[in-house]
């Protein structure tokens, strides 16, 4: 099934050109990169306004208002699913990760099995968060110039790592279950009944118990996780470098620039074209 995505801009510091320069870029990424991974079918548009979206699309909204812990994908009142970003210079990157998360499990309670992390555990199963493990900027990546998300593949569930098998798309994940710095992953023990995590928030990895959980009302896995998961936020509000922010700057505007040539060097060739024709 198609799924359509509607990206709209919430703040004033996020252009339209800029927005749908991005959209653009999540749109290639997509087709180009997920979709033969993940076998995962969509369209990307930008609209200037959120009345502009029509009925069926998924929404990813950016704004500028502090979104606090709200930041991430929820559902409406009819179940289907929206995403939420907080803007900041490395937003292309939120967006991407949020759509992409949207896209391979848009209700948030995608599960699968694989060998437990923690000792003495057996098979349990990991929520499918495909962004969560190399989340960070340091291990993104560009598409048309624009900063986009990894992702992990499904081989990142493996028993074990094979040579040559790719667990990310960048490959910054070198095996299975492996999470970078700033990321995370989390699991249900069937046997105990809980739920754990391995977070690299600190200077290197550590396994946590969040024991039994209850969700709310019409609350999916995803947003019991997000509950109990509160470093998720703090990392992402944490100050990106300064060499970091420079670089997406630039990049936006080297795309812009590019753009811009191109557009001019087209619209003297019609122009060329109009004369030819009406001699």
């Amino acid at each position: 099934m198609l799924v359509q995505v509607a990206l709209v801009s919430q703040t004033d510091q996020i252009s339209f050109s800029a927005l749908t320069r991005v959209a653009a870029a999540l749109q290639k990424q997509v087709t180009r990169d997920v979709s033969p991974i993940w076998d995962v079918q969509a369209t990307v548009d930008a609209f200037a306004n959120m009345s502009d979206v029509p009925v069926g699309y998924w929404p990813v909204t950016i704004s500028d208002e502090d979104l606090g812990d709200a930041a991430g994908i929820h559902e409406d009142k009819e179940g289907q699913p929206f995403a939420l970003v907080q803007y900041s210079y490395t937003w292309s990157l939120t967006a991407s990760h949020e759509c992409l998360e949207m896209l391979v499990d848009p209700f948030g309670n995608r599960l699968v099995a694989g060998p437990s992390l923690q000792s003495g555990q057996g098979r349990v199963e990991f929520l499918v968060e495909v962004c969560d493990p190399s989340e960070d900027v340091a291990f993104a990546y560009k598409v048309n110039g624009i900063l986009v998300s990894d992702f992990y593949t499904p081989d990142f569930f493996a028993p074990t790592a094979v040579p040559s098998v790719r667990y990310s798309f960048t490959g910054a994940i070198k095996a299975p279950r492996q999470i970078l710095k700033k990321g995370y992953i989390s699991w249900h023990d069937p046997v105990s009944d809980e739920w754990f995590q391995q977070v690299y928030f600190g200077n290197a990895p550590v396994i946590r118990s969040l024991g039994k959980l209850t969700a709310n009302p019409k609350e999916n896995l995803r947003g019991l996780v997000y509950r109990h998961t509160p470093e998720r936020m703090a990392a992402k509000r944490a100050p990106v470098a300064a060499k970091t922010t420079s670089a997406a700057k630039a990049s936006m505007k080297s795309q812009e620039a590019a753009g811009a040539a191109k557009a001019k060097q087209l619209q003297r060739r019609i122009a060329e074209i109009v004369r030819q024709f009406n001699r």
